[in-house]
């Protein structure tokens, strides 16, 4: 092999193309033709002296091989990337981009608008924003950060805890007028539930009363939703009754469209942390952000420093 070869244009090529799975979407990306990009792709190959995608009539995807390259890489180009971007920062303001992952709801509802204001100061700096749900692979998706909300299991990522996401059970006052309203956790069973299909356990809920004492009720219904603002709808359309983070339905409270039931009673709140992978951790934008987003988060309603008991 010749290792001047090895480019970091050709590593960066084939690392998009083995993101996205087509040759075609990252020529458009990078505003070249195919033939650039499928060039790129060969002449790496050549030069490491194996195959490192499995080219199909529909998709490319990763070889063996190309999979560990692809680790490889990323790692490689991340530390190219923080060692540059710390030579800029000692003559100059931060700059490049960040690529952060949230809790599409949140996202959209929150975090969005502290995005805006985070690139108001600091407007050298670019945001990828991707909202989703699921728990995405921070380093093979070529993430810096996420905020997620729920339990973690990733223990190679560096963890930043935001705090509690608190919850309550609300309903609108239209589906309180037709269905009559609720005084004690069993009441739940005669009346309609919005769950998330995207939630374990959701065919339950475990509610705490004033006085300590745990209730454990079954929580049915005909909707099950997957994204939180589709369930935010339903809410206000009287679909039925549903246990939502405060940050969800904050707004939506104060303006009479939705109502607080069972008050005398709460639900077990959410952590919401922030990750960021390791080797990201020390590029001076991404230490910007992770500072900017603690600090602000703790200001969005529902949001807890403490650290819940239940």
């Amino acid at each position: 092999m010749d290792k001047s070869d090895v480019t970091f244009e050709r590593m960066r090529t084939f690392i998009r193309v083995a993101e996205r799975g087509s040759l075609s979407a990252v020529a458009r990306e990078f505003g070249v033709g195919q033939s650039t990009i499928t060039r790129h792709v060969r002449e790496l190959e050549e030069a490491v002296g194996v195959p490192l995608l499995s080219r199909t009539t529909r998709r490319v995807t990763m070889t063996a091989e190309g999979s560990r390259y692809y680790a490889n890489s990323v790692q490689i180009l991340r530390l190219v990337e923080q060692a540059s971007d710390e030579a800029r920062g000692t003559r100059g303001t931060p700059a490049g981009t960040i690529r952060i992952s949230c809790t599409a709801a949140l996202g959209v509802l929150h975090v969005s608008r502290l995005i805006f204001a985070f690139q108001d100061r600091h407007p050298d700096i670019g945001i990828d924003l991707s909202l989703t749900d699921e728990r995405v692979d921070l380093v093979r998706e070529g993430v810096d950060i996420a905020v997620r909300l729920g339990p973690l299991t990733d223990s190679s990522l560096k963890l930043r805890a935001l705090g509690q996401s608190g919850r309550l059970l609300v309903a609108s006052p239209d589906y309180l007028a037709a269905r009559g309203r609720l005084v004690v956790p069993s009441d739940l069973s005669r009346h309609e539930g919005i769950r998330m299909s995207n939630v374990a356990g959701s065919e339950t809920l475990a509610l705490r009363g004033a006085g300590g004492e745990r209730h454990t009720v079954p929580f049915a219904g005909r909707l099950r939703i997957d994204h939180g603002l589709a369930a935010r709808q339903a809410m206000i359309a009287a679909r039925g009754i549903a246990p939502a983070h405060r940050w969800l339905v904050d707004d939506l409270l104060a303006a009479g469209l939705l109502e607080v039931i069972l008050a005398d009673y709460s639900l077990p709140s959410v952590p919401l942390n922030l990750l960021i992978v390791p080797e990201r951790a020390g590029v001076a934008r991404v230490r910007l952000l992770v500072e900017f987003l603690a600090e602000q988060i703790a200001a969005i309603p529902g949001i807890e420093k403490s650290i819940s008991k239940h």
